[in-house]
């Protein structure tokens, strides 16, 4: 008889999840004092160690930070980010009252892979634009992304990308005033060594993988992209222009 999986999460990692939500959800606000390690081991029923293992865990994600003889207090709340028709980076991270920033990581034209090519109806081995970058909310990171544009269909933007702050600019730069998200898949996946690092996460820690296909107002295809967002550190919401 095969015995049952003894594996468990351990208990730091469950009461550092247990505090995410709470900050999450509000109980707890940018700037308040979390309970005390003694309240915390109460609440929780484990020993001082273990809570400062759970908080200790929070400190390296960014959500919360520690005053010697004052306590831990909280840094930040998981960046609510909506997914939907009409997804815009800097209006999303500005309507959850955080700071937007984007950096380049590479820009560069290759030929379509047959994946990119089917999502924006070109010829297999047709030239693309890839951009590479890192999205930040407060100084940051919050995610890391893929982006492809069609390169005979957007003359430019490949320049336009590397000079303007966004992809709306430089989508609108090259022609392309407006546009909606015509599908969009999530997925949960384990981040990679390369993620990890420029997330400054663990490698195996949790990614919300997105995959999105933008078109403009006729319905072309104009991007391809792919987003690998923290998962401790953004929360995302599916509203209801939310396509499939």
């Amino acid at each position: 008889m095969a015995r049952a999986s003894s594996r468990r999460t351990p208990l730091w990692q469950a009461i550092a999840s247990a505090l995410r939500d709470d900050i999450s959800e509000g109980r707890y606000a940018p700037g308040d004092k979390l309970p005390t390690e003694a309240q915390l081991s109460e609440r929780f029923g484990v020993n001082r160690h273990t809570v400062r293992h759970a908080l200790a865990r929070l400190g390296e994600d960014g959500l919360v930070h520690t005053r010697r003889g004052a306590g831990a207090f909280v840094s930040a709340r998981p960046t609510d980010y909506p997914i939907g028709r009409r997804v815009r980076f800097h209006e999303n991270l500005h309507a959850a009252g955080r700071r937007p920033e984007k950096r380049i990581l590479s820009i560069e034209t290759r030929a379509a892979t047959p994946g990119e090519a089917h999502a924006l109806a070109i010829e297999e081995g047709a030239g693309v634009v890839a951009y590479h970058g890192l999205s930040l909310a407060d100084g940051q990171a919050i995610a890391i992304f893929e982006s492809v544009f069609p390169e005979a269909r957007l003359p430019g933007i490949a320049a336009a990308l590397s000079e303007e702050t966004g992809v709306s600019a430089a989508l609108a730069r090259c022609g392309v005033p407006d546009f909606i998200r015509a599908s969009t898949r999530m997925t949960a996946v384990a981040a990679d060594a390369t993620r990890a690092l420029h997330l400054r996460l663990r490698e195996g820690d949790p990614l919300l993988r997105t995959t999105g296909v933008n078109v403009d107002g006729a319905g072309v295809p104009v991007e391809y992209g792919r987003t690998w967002f923290a998962g401790d550190r953004v929360t995302l919401t599916l509203g209801e222009d939310s396509a499939g």
